[in-house]
């Protein structure tokens, strides 16, 4: 047996496993890292403080010996996606990433893209330069990599000049691990500078490059997510225990190595993932956009495939942010206290508190929004309390709420699968997948809002890990793409309580209408 030293790096911290070419994990270990936000929109982390948690969990879990060291082959990096690090010609990073939560690049978003006529905020003409080649258009809220460059640019001038390459986070890391410089076609993709119509030659596009006024000679060489880039750098192999000839894949950013790790490979299978954010994903055969509702179909992982992808701005985050800025404030501890699994508690709360939340809604609008509707001013309600609304009334709406959202998603993810494809059809079932994928009792909530079936992935925390493992798989020649539902297992499988479908279709209907009577308000508010 063969094995892959994963990587799975997200915002929270960065997860080292152990995996077997046919998609086992073995063991793991996680190291957490900061998150820096800032007033004028900035979000950051410290590239060296992602290293320290790449090396530190690595070498805790070579040195179990859970495997023989000689037979991990590779290294595959999955990693958090619409990141920016601007790298020196040594590799040495410039400042601290810029994440893909960052909206100070809006400004110059909006310049380069706005005008008159408009159509969802774009002028005519220049979303239409966009969208045919790309399939999208950078975001409006600046949270794309070409919004940070161009806030670099602009603010930044000094880091913009010293810049050899801009890179995402997973490509940062490969250059840790192999001292070259290079992206994935499916990492690229949020720059919004490549061609994508044909998938066998996706390249750089010129015009518009030339439209953003940066510098072409700052952006990677691209190359296929199963492609090796390298062997990795023999100190970096000295100092972990690996041999000398280990592999480096190029891997994926985690919302396609998800979709690997989730199973849901063919066309038209899809996955929902409940993570810090959300999405829903289904792979297409074909290039298509929606421009009015913030969907597109881009390069997967998988070299001849597309797939269509929606995202959801905060699900988990939501539940963190009840633990740590209500529950458990640290400014309101009387003494130093170590917090609880309270994940595990809200689920056993959940369960007792009946359908609908005696009708109290949550709006899980921590950050803004992106899809269906791209708004940065909008943010999270609790509606409808009244004296006799309990706290557990509040954590059920919260799972509810996150859930109606992503019914919101789905809704418009299917409608553009079946307008577009003509063999398209009605996303059921849906793997699910993700932190949130660990609780039974949001899995059946999901099952009842959406009214689809859904089946709970076992592990489903590591299907990151495991993606990356199986693009690796596939690179390295152990498996294909086809190959991979084969080795996917489900602890559960949960189907829609037809009891609950009127309680659901009424509170969904009125989240729906609060969102379009009160958008206004929070323009104003929040602008």
């Amino acid at each position: 047996m063969k094995y892959i030293l994963a990587h799975d790096h997200g915002t929270s911290g960065s997860k080292a496993a152990i995996v077997s070419i046919y998609g086992e994990v073995i063991d793991w270990e996680f190291q957490a890292c900061k998150l820096y936000l800032f007033e004028n929109g900035g979000a950051e982390q410290d590239p060296e403080e992602w290293w320290n948690a790449i090396m530190t969990t690595s070498k805790k879990l070579i040195d179990k010996q859970i495997v023989p060291a000689e037979d991990i082959v590779a290294v595959c990096c999955s990693s958090q996606w619409s990141g920016t690090v601007p790298v020196d010609k040594d590799g040495n990073h410039l400042m601290n990433a810029i994440i893909w939560m960052d909206t100070r690049g809006a400004p110059y978003i909006k310049k380069m893209l706005g005008g008159f006529p408009e159509i969802s905020g774009y002028k005519i003409t220049n979303i239409l330069k966009w969208v045919g080649p790309t399939g999208g258009a950078p975001g409006l809220s600046g949270k794309d990599p070409i919004g940070h460059i161009l806030y670099i640019k602009n603010d930044l001038p000094e880091i913009y000049n010293k810049t050899y390459k801009f890179l995402e986070c997973k490509d940062y890391l490969n250059l840790k691990f192999t001292g070259k410089f290079a992206a994935s076609y499916d990492s690229i993709v949020l720059h919004w500078l490549t061609d994508n119509r044909d998938l066998q030659n996706i390249h750089y596009h010129d015009g518009l490059i030339k439209k953003t006024k940066i510098d072409r000679e700052k952006l990677p060489e691209l190359k296929r997510s199963i492609d090796i880039l390298g062997t990795i750098k023999k100190d970096i192999a000295d100092e972990l225990g690996l041999n000398n000839d280990v592999k480096v894949v190029m891997g994926s950013p985690d919302v396609q190595a998800a979709t690997i790790g989730s199973g849901a490979v063919g066309n038209y299978e899809g996955h929902i993932y409940i993570g810090t954010s959300s999405w829903i994903i289904c792979h297409v055969p074909a290039k298509k956009t929606d421009i009015f509702n913030n969907i597109a179909s881009i390069p997967s992982a998988i070299p001849d495939k597309y797939f269509a992808v929606t995202e959801q701005e905060t699900a988990g985050a939501c539940l963190a942010f009840l633990r740590d800025n209500i529950l458990y404030h640290k400014d309101e501890l009387l003494i130093e206290e170590k917090v609880p699994d309270v994940f595990k508690i809200f689920d056993k709360i959940v369960e007792k508190v009946p359908p609908g939340s005696n009708k109290l809604i949550f709006t899980p609008w921590l950050y803004g929004e992106r899809t269906p509707i791209e708004d940065h001013n909008i943010r999270g309600n609790l509606i409808n309390i009244s004296l006799k609304t309990t706290r557990a009334d509040m954590i059920r709406a919260i799972f509810e709420g996150v859930a109606f959202n992503s019914r919101w998603v789905l809704n418009t993810i299917e409608n553009f699968v079946l307008k577009k494809f003509k063999d398209g059809r009605r996303l059921d079932p849906l793997n699910i997948i993700g932190g949130g994928g660990n609780s039974n009792i949001w899995c059946q909530i999901f099952a009842d809002v959406f009214n689809r079936t859904i089946r709970q992935v076992k592990d489903p925390i590591q299907a990151n890990a495991r993606g990356a493992a199986f693009i690796a798989s596939v690179g390295l020649g152990y498996i294909t793409f086809e190959d991979i539902p084969k080795y996917i297992q489900y602890t559960n499988i949960y189907k829609p309580n037809p009891e609950n479908r009127a309680i659901y279709d009424e509170l969904y209907s009125e989240y729906i209408k609060f969102y379009y009577r009160n958008k206004k308000m929070y323009k104003r508010l929040n602008q």
